[in-house]
């Protein structure tokens, strides 16, 4: 498939909405470029507490996620959303030290993969990576998703310290889906700093 290809296919994705909640943003619009999109995104520790984000909106971002690749389209990704006030107050004393920090995000997704799934044929595991997949295909749904919320104008930051029996049982997470993530959701309140990349040799070889 062509850049050019790519590109378009993408774009395509990023426009299923273009509704940023009557919120202005200068960063982002609904012309701005894949690259724009990629280079604009960060992992927000400051969320402006007075812009809100819809169930809708959320299910657009689901939807996006949706069209990530996954092994043998097992599509082993679920996702578990807090936005009522009760369980928005819940998550934030479940993600340690980030908690401060996502205290006026309005939603907080909580991301899961299926075991079994992602990585197996007929129930058996088809290489030494086995449920690794599960978690290399929730990876891509979250960026997805994340990528699809920075085109609708949203921050996010997907957050590793959570209590993951405790958001088990307030979501009665099935036993056989591993969780994640949790993924805050709203407005930045102030402009991050972008933190340096690694020089590309660093990270790249050509043979």
């Amino acid at each position: 498939m062509t850049k050019k290809i790519m590109f378009g296919a993408f774009m395509a994705l990023l426009s299923m909405t273009s509704c940023n909640n009557g919120n202005s943003n200068e960063n982002v619009t609904s012309t701005s470029s894949f690259d724009e999109v990629l280079t604009s995104r960060r992992s927000v520790r400051n969320y402006d507490a007075s812009k809100k984000i819809t169930e809708a909106e959320v299910r657009d971002l689901i939807k996006a996620a949706q069209e990530a690749p996954s092994w043998a389209n097992q599509q082993p990704t679920k996702y578990y959303v807090a936005i009522s006030e009760e369980k928005l107050a819940a998550v934030q004393d479940m993600v340690g030290g980030n908690k401060e920090r996502i205290k006026n995000a309005p939603v907080l997704i909580v991301s899961t993969f299926e075991r079994g799934k992602s990585g197996f044929f007929q129930g058996n595991q088809t290489n030494e990576v086995g449920d690794g997949w599960g978690a290399y295909d929730n990876g891509l749904s979250n960026c997805y998703l994340i990528l699809k919320a920075r085109a609708m104008g949203f921050d996010t930051l997907i957050m590793g310290m959570r209590e993951a029996d405790k958001l088990r049982e307030l979501f009665t997470i099935p036993e056989n889906e591993t969780i994640m993530a949790v993924i805050a959701l709203g407005y930045r309140a102030e402009e991050p700093n972008r933190p340096e990349r690694k020089n590309l040799d660093e990270i790249v070889k050509f043979f």
